[in-house]
């Protein structure tokens, strides 16, 4: 008799506790960088016979009432029309496809950052486009001597300069459609926004595979 080599049932248990700790260490707000497809991550389910494609929506279904969306995007990847590989939507569609996965299941979008930030047509089109549907965006920019340069960093000429993104829950997702789009960088500002606003607040980054 064949045996599965992953548990999905323990899998959604022991990262609910993750997150619900770590939520609690942080003052009862934490910033989840979380990579990787939301649905259909059939990756995932061939590497560990036994992972569900849907495990991360799974888990997700669970924080519905805790939890809200930041999506980020690069304003380079924008301008370069940049494409996934694996489904041929732009960057574009892309992020409106994301909005629009998180909004059917009931987990609000609180903005989208726009990182990288410069003028551009693409931009302004794209600005229109998201608040059109209803959907705040935000600006954070390039910094010069990221990520080496701290006193530059943790100024109001560094991080200090983006706009910070207000959150009114206790899980803050914060997702993109695809890599290198500033996940972190965003998440490392909001932090310092709210150091400087007296607010408790911490950062973890959400691996699908917990080995």
């Amino acid at each position: 008799m064949a045996t599965l080599a992953f548990d999905n049932k323990k899998y959604l248990l022991i990262q609910r506790r993750a997150i619900l700790k770590r939520i609690k260490d942080f003052g009862d707000k934490l910033y989840l960088e979380f990579g990787g497809k939301l649905i259909d991550d059939h990756h995932a389910a061939r590497v560990l016979p036994g992972f569900e494609a849907d495990a991360k929506l799974q888990l997700l279904l669970q924080f519905k009432k805790e939890a809200e969306v930041i999506v980020v995007v690069s304003a380079q990847d924008l301008n370069s029309n940049k494409v996934r590989g694996d489904s041929n939507l732009s960057y574009e569609a892309e992020v409106e496809r994301i909005i629009e996965a998180y909004s059917a299941i009931g987990i609000p979008i609180c903005g989208v950052v726009i990182s990288m930030y410069e003028e551009s047509p693409n931009i302004k089109e794209f600005s229109r486009m998201l608040k059109n549907m209803g959907v705040k965006v935000y600006k954070h920019y390039k910094i010069e001597g990221y990520p080496k340069d701290l006193p530059k960093i943790l100024s109001k000429d560094g991080l200090g300069k983006n706009e910070y993104v207000e959150t009114h829950r206790k899980l803050v997702i914060v997702t993109a459609p695809g890599p290198g789009s500033g996940k972190m960088a965003t998440c490392l500002s909001q932090l310092y926004h709210a150091h400087l606003r007296g607010k408790k607040a911490g950062y973890a980054k959400y691996e699908t595979f917990p080995i």
